[in-house]
């Protein structure tokens, strides 16, 4: 089973809003033959809790007026690892630490990494390339 293009298309909106939001490390994986309940896993790494909480805020806004609503919203009271279930594909907001902690990109390891068409925001000022 592969993932269908109805998925992808939220996956890239929702990718690409994490990138509005200087999200960083952004991938996604195919999960279907490995997962009964969902298709693709989306992470992306925040460098501190209030990143975590634009992140999650800008890609659940850009989903909701493509008419994605999440099923599910989880861990953000502590905005160290926010999940957006949208039953298809789930959305995972990682802080950098919880990032190397947990390591999601070796547990998925054997599935395919889908790539993603990113329009990555310029640089602030003082030359913080977060985004990458």
């Amino acid at each position: 089973m592969t993932v269908v293009d109805d998925v992808l298309k939220p996956v890239q909106i929702a990718a690409q809003a994490a990138a509005d939001k200087k999200g960083h490390k952004i991938v996604a994986f195919d999960v279907s033959e490995h997962l009964a309940i969902t298709d693709i896993f989306l992470i992306a790494s925040a460098h501190n809790e209030r990143q975590v909480g634009a992140i999650v805020d800008g890609v659940e806004e850009k989903l909701l007026a493509a008419g994605y609503k999440p099923v599910r919203r989880e861990g953000d009271r502590e905005n160290r690892w926010v999940l957006l279930d949208y039953i298809d594909f789930v959305v995972h907001v990682q802080h950098t630490e919880e990032r190397t902690l947990y390591n999601l990109e070796r547990l998925w390891k054997d599935c395919p990494q889908i790539p993603l068409e990113l329009h990555l925001p310029e640089p602030d000022d003082d030359g913080d390339d977060a985004a990458l």
